[in-house]
């Protein structure tokens, strides 16, 4: 059993609390400030118990140590001003100016380390740099999910070197209703996935379909399922490589009695682009063109469908919605999830972009912050993240 952050003595200890701000920034400007908000209740937690808090993100994939670009610096004004203040800034990971700012921290302060991705040893779960993080810390707590797949010195390695390490408020929210899903979830239980990428939504796929009672399939991926199916396809997404794989996964859902609902029209275009002209089509695809979302039949069969579940999980959107002529698909589901009395459970990257673009993010029982964390924790794979929390011996 995990330790949470309201289940240990927090008042007057030295803090590391990795959180996840990589938020994309546009014109300057934080375009999406949410994984800041998610973290904001165990930030409080820590400044109404009186901790002396260090927190470390990363921020982007930099290059080269120091790129600006990739600065921390640039969400400390939005932590600060979600905060009320008492979040400090320092341009360094450890060192000297590190320990001494740590050393300065009075009950309820925050500092803000620069980007622990520019030092080369985090992604690499270096111990050199986790002992490091860990130096004069008393309490590690974890509440980076969307990093926790990652075995990374700042998730996995500093818990190596602190006497205890809990997970915060968020990681707590994302395993009750990722382990509800997992473990025990509610019926009529369905899971609906898109997206373009197939190929790491196989281990999901398996699991999933060993729980549901309904797998809906949507986007780029829909396209494999349906030639695995002997459809044609015409030009559409196809991923020859798994075409096999997910043969295996139809059958057994046939096995289980598990319901597949693929698209039966389609919106199609000869490319992807926003000018482009597009056509409903039934059934099979017309050499020279390619589905590029769910069609008008499609979105009501899946809308009742939703509609129907005491539970969903939702990863993936049903075509490009980033581009409008390609965005009813995912809309429509969002919607129809918006509307159900049931528990929807929304997987995080794409989904959770789509979900805040349709409107509806509020109306969602859970958003998950960590697409991939989120996808192997489904597919009942350990994250290292969450499999260190505990007190060393």
């Amino acid at each position: 059993m995990k330790v949470r952050i309201d289940e240990v003595e927090l008042r007057g200890k030295r803090v590391f609390l990795r959180v996840d701000f990589n938020v994309p920034f546009k014109d300057g400007s934080i375009e999406d400030d949410s994984r800041i908000r998610a973290a904001l209740a165990t930030m409080k937690r820590l400044r109404q118990e009186g901790a002396k808090t260090v927190l470390a993100t990363h921020l982007g994939r930099p290059k080269a140590s120091g790129d600006p670009e990739f600065s921390t610096q640039k969400v400390l004004p939005r932590v600060n001003e979600l905060m009320g203040g008492g979040v400090g800034y320092v341009g360094a990971i450890t060192g000297e100016e590190v320990e001494e700012r740590k050393a300065a921290l009075k009950p309820g302060e925050f500092l803000l380390l620069e980007n622990v991705r520019y030092d080369s040893g985090e992604t690499k779960n270096d111990p050199r740099l986790a002992q490091e993080l860990a130096k004069n810390i008393d309490v590690y707590v974890n509440d980076a999910f969307s990093c926790s797949h990652r075995a990374h010195s700042s998730v996995v390695g500093i818990s190596r070197f602190v006497p205890l390490s809990v997970m915060g408020y968020l990681i707590s929210a994302e395993l009750e209703y990722l382990g509800m899903a997992l473990n025990s979830p509610r019926h009529p239980f369905a899971a609906l996935l898109g997206g373009a990428k197939i190929n790491d939504k196989i281990p999901v796929l398996e699991s999933l379909v060993e729980r549901v009672d309904t797998l809906l399939i949507g986007g780029g991926m829909a396209y494999t399922f349906l030639k695995a199916r002997g459809e044609a396809i015409g030009s559409s997404l196809l991923d020859s490589e798994h075409l096999e794989t997910v043969g295996r996964i139809l059958a057994r859902a046939k096995e289980r009695g598990v319901d597949i609902l693929l698209p039966v029209d389609h919106v199609v275009a000869r490319e992807v682009k926003e000018d482009a002209q597009t056509q409903v089509v039934e059934g099979a695809i017309p050499n020279g063109l390619m589905g590029v979302d769910i069609g008008p039949k499609s979105r009501k069969l899946f809308r009742e469908k939703l509609l129907e579940a005491a539970m969903v999980i939702w990863n993936g959107p049903m075509g490009v919605f980033e581009m409008a002529p390609f965005a009813e698909g995912t809309r429509s589901v969002a919607e129809a999830l918006a509307e159900s009395k049931g528990c929807s459970i929304v997987g995080g990257g794409d989904t959770a972009s789509a979900a805040l673009k349709a409107g509806v993010a509020d109306k969602m029982s859970h958003i998950s912050t960590g697409g991939g964390a989120s996808l192997e924790f489904l597919s009942g794979d350990t994250l290292p993240g969450i499999d260190c929390l505990k007190e060393r011996a």
